[in-house]
């Protein structure tokens, strides 16, 4: 089952491919400069040094955890493996549209490139996909869809053919899953789209620290698909 959810999350994925001062506001300073460590501002004369500290949450843990709250654990955990890998999908197909775009390539020959990024990108991301449990391969179709704006079988039926749409749309169902389901961020994709924007205003690392209190691991992105 393990090999399958490889095979389908994988080709849906290869298919394509402290700033201190961030806005100034209308207050009455007159000299701001950044110090070594902490901001300097100097208001009327007077210096005074800021900073801004990272959010914090506070979550029950142990026996005192809901089953609810271990669900939002775990799929904080997910969200930290495979969201990287949806970025990266949003860049490469968007490379791969303006390659076909460009070059007006048609027929056979947008077949051999497609089949080129797809073998590429497979020698590339193989291994990390491998590694993918059920729920993130689950959570990684959903942010794929997020990201591009289709569902997981029309990227497979807009660059391959309807008949592979139908045959992974098969092999999802396996695992409880339809590629023609949308992402639904006002639904049932609400949580995880809070942690979109938590991850979009920088707050994620913080959140990720309240739960585990270690660092978000860093998922290693080769730097060319970045």
């Amino acid at each position: 089952m393990k090999k399958l959810l490889f095979i389908f999350t994988a080709t849906l994925l290869l298919l394509f491919s402290e700033a201190a001062f961030a806005q100034k506001g209308k207050s009455d300073r007159k000299e701001e400069e950044k110090g070594g460590w902490l901001a300097i501002k100097v208001v009327n004369g007077d210096t005074l040094y800021f900073d801004s500290i990272d959010p914090i949450w506070i979550f029950p843990r142990g026996r005192q955890a809901t089953k609810s709250m271990r669900q939002y654990y775990k799929l904080v955990y997910n969200f930290n493996k495979v969201y990287p890998y949806a970025i990266v999908a949003r860049k490469i197909i968007k490379e791969a549209d303006a390659e076909i775009a460009g070059n007006n390539l048609k027929g056979r020959a947008r077949e051999r490139f497609i089949d080129k990024k797809q073998k590429e990108l497979f020698k590339v991301f193989e291994k990390p996909m491998r590694k993918m449990t059920y729920s993130q391969g689950k959570l990684l179709v959903k942010l794929i869809d997020r990201e591009i704006g289709k569902s997981s079988y029309d990227i497979i039926k807009d660059y391959k053919n309807g008949i592979a749409a139908k045959f992974w749309d098969g092999v999802a169902s396996l695992f409880d899953n339809d590629l023609k389901k949308r992402y639904d961020p006002n639904g049932d994709d609400s949580v995880t789209e809070s942690l979109v924007q938590k991850w979009e205003n920088g707050e994620f690392p913080a959140l990720y620290f309240s739960i585990y209190y270690e660092e978000p691991p860093v998922v290693k992105i080769p730097s060319k698909y970045r």
